[in-house]
């Protein structure tokens, strides 16, 4: 069984436009063999990396161990397949499993149905050979098997992690259209800070991005507050391996010299994301402020800004024009020195802000398609900029000149 050998393929999940960030975490924490796959990375792991990659990934969704795969065109081809399998090397019967089906081609086009079948294939295994059948629980199984079907093609997967890895376990409570965590990992990631400069988000809402910031900055791990993954509950689980590389990752957390701030116009908001930030026990790290971005007064000296303004289909805003037409009028007049980030699937209002961009990623939130944006925010005109970079190039170069006579 492939459960049982010392490496094997992982397959990371993530969210669309992530993946390259994703392979570049993969690749930080040690991962080899790193492939970029839709909405997915994979990689050769042992058992260390797979601890390690559930607990350290800021955009991983869920971390996917390859069972089987196998060809079916029909129920009973699918069910027979299913119970080829020894079940009891992964799974005793007072345990309990789920089963998350996708399903795509002609072949097969009700997932919940095929779930069913998968389900009675291996509770089928376990009554004939032991008399009695694990349970099944959807919510907070022992283990959850992920069964992807395109067309003829099957391919079982074991969901090492449980509860989605967006679940941090430090939100307690959410605001009105939240960001999820791995979205919030990756725009900080998406915009290269790495704790270097001030940060600022001042549309924070519940504090997502702002407490994702000082996670990245501290480094601290993504899994930090989670009570649990899906490896934990697994026969082969090492607990000894675990703390290891718990206590590994936990001692690279480190101190930062910069600011975060988060702010929001909203005093439901920021009472929400100040529960947040204290149970991240972040407080110490993070300010929070109730005021609309329009009378907020960056700190001097620069650095990023990252937010997650409405868009027409998240929130109800009286105008969303005028929304963003302010946003634009803000940051030319109080972030000068900053590279603004903003977040959004209103690609018309977008353009409202009257900023040229400096970078346009696609990204999904949902599923909502969006673009997230960088405005460099500078002193003077983009033509000034022009002239000053022109000027300093001259510069090195002639220096680069005379040190070479």
């Amino acid at each position: 069984m492939t459960n049982f050998q010392e490496t094997f393929t992982l397959i990371a999940k993530t969210s669309s436009g992530l993946e390259q960030v994703l392979a570049d975490e993969l690749i930080g924490i040690g991962a080899t063999d790193v492939s970029l796959m839709t909405r997915a990375v994979s990689f050769t792991a042992d058992k260390r990396m797979m601890y390690k990659a559930n607990y350290c990934l800021r955009t991983a969704l869920r971390i996917l161990k390859p069972l089987t795969s196998f060809k079916a065109r029909e129920e009973d081809q699918l069910y027979d397949q299913v119970r080829k399998i020894d079940w009891s090397l992964l799974l005793s019967t007072e345990q309990t499993f789920a089963i998350d089906a996708v399903v795509s081609g002609k072949y097969f086009t009700h997932s919940q149905y095929i779930a069913l079948k998968t389900k009675d294939a291996i509770a089928d295994q376990f009554r004939e050979r032991f008399g009695k059948r694990p349970s099944v629980d959807t919510v907070a199984p022992h283990l959850r098997i992920n069964l992807h079907i395109s067309n003829d093609q099957c391919n079982l997967l074991l969901d090492s992690s449980g509860d989605s890895l967006h679940k941090r376990g430090y939100r307690i409570v959410v605001d009105k259209a939240p960001i999820n965590e791995v979205l919030a990992a990756g725009l900080v990631l998406l915009t290269g800070w790495k704790g270097d400069s001030n940060f600022v988000d001042c549309m924070c809402g519940s504090g997502t991005i702002p407490i994702e910031a000082a996670m990245i900055a501290a480094n601290i791990p993504a899994g930090y507050y989670r009570e649990w993954f899906g490896f934990q509950h697994w026969v082969d689980f090492d607990e000894a391996l675990w703390k290891e590389v718990m206590t590994e990752a936990s001692d690279q957390i480190r101190d930062f010299d910069f600011e975060i701030i988060g702010s929001d116009r909203s005093a439901k908001a920021i009472d929400i994301a100040r529960e947040n930030v204290r149970k991240a026990h972040l407080h110490k790290d993070i300010q929070l402020f109730r005021k609309p971005m329009e009378q907020f007064v960056p700190p001097a000296g620069g650095g990023i800004l990252v937010i997650n303004p409405p868009y027409g289909e998240r929130l109800e805003e009286e105008n969303i024009n005028a929304l963003y037409t302010l946003i634009g009028n803000t940051l030319k007049h109080k972030f000068k020195g900053y590279k603004a980030w903003v977040i959004s699937s209103d690609f018309f209002a977008l353009k409202l802000i009257g900023l040229k961009p400096s970078k346009k990623i696609p990204v999904f939130n949902g599923p909502l398609d969006c673009r997230f944006v960088c405005f460099d925010i500078f002193d003077g005109s983009l033509k000034d900029k022009k002239t000053r970079e022109a000027g300093s190039a001259g510069e090195m170069t002639d220096k680069d000149a005379n040190s070479n006579q």
